[in-house]
């Protein structure tokens, strides 16, 4: 991680094709127009399949564009999506309604598995829209999009500033743990973890340091609360017709 220069930084999360025509839109223009799929799914009532299903061909236009393929999709998708449905899983058995089956000791409802199938169609368009900001868009333009958007500003910097000092961090432990390996430190069981904490109490030191170091790095090129854009953003004709079509699912 810490190896990474300013432009590997900026792409670390970027998927499929940096040069598509996606990836080339307007950052504000892709964060309203999947905010918006996701609401529309989320405000849909639980029976409106066509609704879920035009939400869910734009995201699949949207994926076919940037060239994110699906087991990109469902890497990053499963970290969260297979908590939510597991547990939405449990709706048809403690919602009251006609039963149809059971399983166990447990009756099944109707309207209980319409719920649950709701509920799966909207976690799935909104997993996956949020999957899709963040194949299409990197991180830092994100957190400009919010700027520009009027978000609050110490959201913006904690998140920005959080981000940047996950991959210092990272390279400070990674650096730690080579240089304990060198030492031959093989612990083989809690009693001999105390070279961890040491360890650990220096990582909160060094970190600390280098935070500085940026910090003072930061303010001698311009940063005053906000990095200064050598690329302004510049919302095109072309990232407005995208933001119109993929806001107003068929």
């Amino acid at each position: 991680m810490s190896g990474l220069g300013p432009h590997d930084l900026a792409l670390a999360s970027v998927a499929g094709d940096p040069g598509s025509p996606i990836h080339r839109r307007d950052p504000r223009s892709k964060l309203l127009a999947l905010v918006a799929v996701t609401l529309v799914a989320v405000s849909t009532p639980a029976t409106a399949w066509p609704v879920y299903a035009g939400c869910a061909a734009v995201l699949a236009g949207v994926a076919v564009a940037a060239r994110v393929t699906p087991a990109t999709i469902w890497h990053r998708a499963r970290v969260v999506l297979p908590l939510v449905l597991f547990a939405a899983a449990f709706i048809p058995f403690v919602r009251e309604g006609h039963v149809v089956g059971s399983v166990g000791p447990f009756d099944v409802t109707a309207e209980g598995l319409e719920t649950f199938a709701g509920v799966a169609a909207k976690t799935a368009i909104g997993t996956v829209s949020a999957v899709l900001i963040g194949a299409t868009t990197s991180f830092p333009d994100v957190l400009r999009a919010l700027e520009r958007l009027r978000a609050p500003r110490l959201f913006v910097l904690i998140a920005m500033l959080t981000y940047r000092y996950a991959f210092v961090v990272a390279g400070e432990v990674r650096r730690m743990r080579t240089a304990m390996r060198a030492r031959a430190y093989r612990p083989r069981h809690a009693l001999q973890a105390g070279p961890v904490g040491h360890a650990a109490s220096a990582l909160f030191l060094r970190a600390h340091a280098r935070g500085e170091r940026i910090y003072l790095a930061m303010a001698a090129r311009g940063f005053t609360g906000t990095m200064p854009q050598a690329v302004p953003l510049r919302l095109g004709a072309a990232d407005v017709l995208f933001l119109a079509a993929a806001a107003v699912p068929p």
